[in-house]
């Protein structure tokens, strides 16, 4: 997960909608599942679903009333601890 990108696409719901994320991650999804993709197809796609996935996540805590900031670092903390544990 790149946290710059997913702030960029935070930004890209706040002047837009996240509908256009969720309707990107059906087709990314539905492309993923075709049987004639390569690995490495697989892997980039895989790195975009998360980051769009991840935006979601930041999304909600924005939603809940946090700051942007405070959304990607309490987000970007738990994607650590994950990883740690």
């Amino acid at each position: 997960m790149r946290l710059p990108l997913i702030k960029h696409l935070s930004n890209f719901v706040f002047d837009n909608d996240e509908d256009y994320l969720i309707e990107t991650l059906e087709v990314l999804e539905h492309i993923s599942e075709h049987s004639g993709i390569k690995d490495e197809e697989i892997d980039v796609l895989g790195e975009l679903i998360s980051n769009l996935y991840g935006t979601l996540e930041v999304q909600k805590d924005i939603k809940a009333g946090k700051s942007q900031k405070e959304a990607l670092n309490a987000f970007i903390k738990r994607v650590q601890r994950s990883i740690d544990n």
